[in-house]
């Protein structure tokens, strides 16, 4: 009996470690949460988290030592009920329980939930009992599913902006060549006023009564001579052709060489 006595005591005592140890990582948590939480990061907490879960971990492993009494196997009588204030207990509690009353003891004496969450329990089971075997696969499926699709798109985002910070975005524009085609369409910067020497347009001075046929002949008959001395004459005879054709006088400054119409250009 006195051996069973100590290991409980010794249980009690493990267990009671651990649980100060998982309380006081959940205030500092706490803290942080309601005091520093503008100055909180995402690694921050994910490390708070991990503590927590490595607590709970330990506490279950003791929970399921084989050395550790079944606790629920013990019963807790309360001895001494009063109203009056006991700072044993405050002392104990650290101030949660100032009395311990017939108020108090059901609730931190309670073995068994509400009894409007054990209704809502019992439908959850009655609920969970009317699926079959094959539906609720079928609902795993799916929700596993979603699952990996969801992560798998958190795992995108987060690859795309860790390779979008990393590389520099590339520039597809030269600036130069912008300013340079902006300054000539704005201001005609870069652009030439070359003309062809001789050419004159309609309405002129200096040949009045020449239509636009005789002004085009006529710059036509320079940049052939220019570009193409060969084939002079044969152009000079289609453009006298055409000009026989047209009404009205003929300028003076034009001469005429007409050649016979063996001499065609495209004659071999």
């Amino acid at each position: 009996m006195q051996r069973e006595e100590k290991q409980l005591e010794a249980s009690l005592d493990a267990l009671l470690s651990q649980v100060a140890d998982l309380k006081n990582s959940l205030g500092s948590f706490i803290y942080k949460l309601e005091n520093e939480y503008d100055r909180l990061t995402w690694p921050s907490v994910l490390d708070s988290f991990a503590l927590l879960s490595g607590q709970l971990n330990t506490l279950n492993k003791v929970l399921k030592h084989e050395k550790t009494p079944l606790f629920r196997n013990q019963v807790i009588i309360p001895l001494v009920l009063s109203p009056d204030r006991d700072e044993d207990l405050m002392r104990q509690t650290e101030g949660r329980v100032p009395v311990f009353s017939h108020e108090v003891v059901p609730d931190h004496l309670r073995t068994k939930p509400d009894p409007e969450v054990e209704e809502q329990e019992k439908q959850l089971t009655t609920d969970a009992a009317r699926i079959g075997a094959d539906a609720a696969q079928k609902q795993i499926q799916s929700l596993n599913k979603m699952c990996s699709n969801l992560l798998e798109k958190i795992s995108k985002e987060e690859r795309e902006s860790e390779s979008g910070g990393l590389r520099p975005n590339k520039q597809t524009f030269n600036p130069a060549d912008t300013n340079a085609l902006v300054a000539a369409v704005a201001f005609g910067k870069g652009l030439s006023n070359w003309r062809p020497s001789g050419s004159s347009g309609p309405g002129q001075p200096g040949q009045p009564g020449a239509g636009p046929i005789l002004a085009g002949a006529s710059g036509l008959q320079q940049v052939q001579m220019a570009g193409a001395p060969s084939q002079q004459q044969p152009l000079l005879s289609g453009v006298q052709m055409a000009q026989a054709g047209q009404t009205g006088k003929m300028p003076s400054g034009i001469k005429t060489n007409i050649k016979s119409a063996s001499m065609h250009p495209y004659q071999r």
